[in-house]
């Protein structure tokens, strides 16, 4: 489970605020993820816990997904504010 160390922090990178961002910060994770499974080649319990959880965060729709924004989820409060998101 050494493996699991460097796979979970992935998990906790929050989305950015910002809705332009989203399509970056997919692509630098999945291109993290991707680099990460071909270079370090991590176990196969370590690889199935990691989707497991990767598919029950993004199954859920906590808003932490960085796959894709659930359609159903609000936005945090914060998003709202021009001086923070931008226009």
């Amino acid at each position: 489970m050494y493996c699991l160390q460097w796979l979970l922090p992935v998990l906790l990178i929050p989305k950015p605020l910002n809705p332009a961002l989203w399509f970056s910060h997919s692509m630098f994770m999945g291109f993290y993820l991707l680099s990460f499974l071909l270079e370090r080649k991590p176990c196969t319990i370590c690889a199935f816990v990691f989707l497991a959880a990767l598919v029950l965060i993004c199954y859920s729709c906590w808003g932490n997904c960085f796959l894709y924004h659930c359609t159903g989820s609000q936005l945090p409060e914060s998003a709202h504010d021009p001086s923070i998101v931008g226009t």
